[in-house]
This record gives C-alpha cells, sequence and structure tokens, in this order.
C-alpha cells in the first residue's frame, strides 16, 4: 500500500513528532463513542448524551448525570490498542514529542505514554468540590448514587470537561506550543469537528500533515498524506 510506506517514511524519517487523536483511537479499544445514540439508549435515558454531559445538567440532576457517567464514561476494562502501543514506543524511541488527545480514558498512559495532553480531562482524576481530595476511577464506579467524599461528605466530581465549560488554558497552550513546533503531525481517529480542539492544527506550520482516519475528515483537502483505515492496523503494519 503506498500511503502507508510514505506513512513509514515520514515516521522513520522524524524525531520530532506529535500526535493528535479523536475518539476513534478509543473505539478500538472496545470504547463507545459516547454520541452514539440507539434505540436500547432511549429506553435507559430521557435525555440526549450532549444534555446530560453538560455543566448545568451535572448541577441540577446530578444522580441521573453519574447514573449515564458510570454507565457510559467508565470503560475501565478497556485496554490500550496498537496504536496506543506504537504512539508510546515513539516516545521511548525519541521520536514522538507529545500525544495530545480529546479522549478521556487514560488509555495512553496505561500504554506508557508520558507526555500526554488531555484536552478534555480523564475519569481517572476525581476531586471533591468539598475539599479537593483526590479520588481514582475505582471509587467512582463502585459509589452508590452520587459519589461522595470519605472525608468531607462533599460531591466528587470528575476531572473531564464537561459541555458548558471551558478547556484548560494551560494545556491548550502547551498543545499549541508542541504543535507549532512539530516536524510531523499526525492526526488520527477524529473527523476534525470539535472546536476549539480542531482548531488547534492550524498552528502547525511544517510540511508532514498525516490524517488517518476511516472516514474522511473535514481537512483532508490540506493534509500531505491521508490514510483511510483503521489507526490500530494502520499503526501495527508501521
Amino acid at each position: 500500500m503506498e500511503q502507508l510506506e510514505r506513512l513509514r517514511e515520514i515516521v522513520n524519517g522524524s524525531n520530532n513528532i506529535v500526535f493528535f487523536g479523536g475518539a476513534g483511537v478509543s473505539t478500538e479499544s472496545g470504547i463507545p463513542d459516547f454520541r452514539s445514540v440507539d434505540g436500547l439508549y432511549h429506553q435507559k435515558y430521557d435525555y440526549p448524551p450532549e444534555t446530560i454531559l453538560s455543566h448545568t445538567f451535572y448541577k441540577r440532576k446530578p444522580e441521573e448525570f453519574f447514573r449515564f457517567y458510570k454507565d457510559k464514561m467508565l470503560c475501565l476494562w478497556a485496554k490500550p490498542n496498537a496504536a496506543h502501543q506504537k504512539l508510546a514506543q515513539w516516545e521511548k524511541e525519541g521520536k514522538l514529542k507529545a500525544v495530545i488527545t480529546q479522549n478521556i480514558d487514560g488509555l495512553h498512559q496505561a500504554a506508557g505514554s508520558r507526555k500526554v495532553l488531555e484536552l478534555h480531562g480523564s475519569v481517572q482524576r476525581n476531586y471533591c468540590e468539598g475539599c479537593g481530595k483526590f479520588f481514582d476511577a475505582e471509587y467512582m464506579l463502585h459509589a452508590e448514587g452520587v459519589p461522595r467524599c470519605d472525608a468531607c461528605g462533599g460531591t466528587i466530581k470528575p476531572d473531564v470537561v464537561l459541555y458548558e465549560e471551558g478547556l484548560d488554558q494551560q494545556i491548550l497552550t502547551e498543545a499549541i506550543h508542541y504543535i507549532g513546533q512539530a516536524d510531523v503531525l499526525i492526526i488520527g481517529g477524529t473527523s476534525l469537528v470539535v472546536y476549539p480542539a480542531a482548531g488547534l492544527i492550524d498552528y502547525y506550520k511544517g510540511k508532514k500533515l498525516v490524517l488517518i482516519n476511516k472516514t474522511p475528515t473535514a481537512r483532508d483537502n490540506v493534509a500531505d498524506l491521508v490514510v483511510q483505515g483503521s489507526i490500530g492496523e494502520i499503526f501495527s503494519a508501521l
């Protein structure tokens, strides 16, 4: 496959790669895209996912929020796939400088990646809104109803960016820095429609923009290389 050969050349020839990933990287580990709504969904929930995962809903209906959150967002059984593992390997080899992700599952770190910029936070971190105490994802999964702090009784909020909440400016700034300095920018598993994250690629100044996705993206026309297919399979072949 010609594109694969070209991708291999690009990767082999660089020691300043930045990877920007979306939901497609996680779905290959079996994590469902939370936006996908089927008939079964409507039997369980009265509101669409975007409504439930909003700051307003979290404050107004915390029981319903956490019911959805534990059911749909805490996929603690998931394991890193070939894409996560290859990225961690490239970092160890000194080729990859950073992973920037829209995912919240912590699978990049589980695979061994160290420099991971999580634009939308992580389910692995949870903090009491009262006293700031840290709790892991297992605690949240097994908590009854609304998770409460065992120190002060406050509500424990996942460290994820909900709709209506702003992204962490420090992480955004760091992501812009890495993208702006990158020799190669590989974007995988995202259709590049979620803003402001999708706008980050405008900071890339290089000549090796690679898009890997199962379906066409909004930026295929500006990419130097487009590889269509499963990111896990493509990375396995490199």
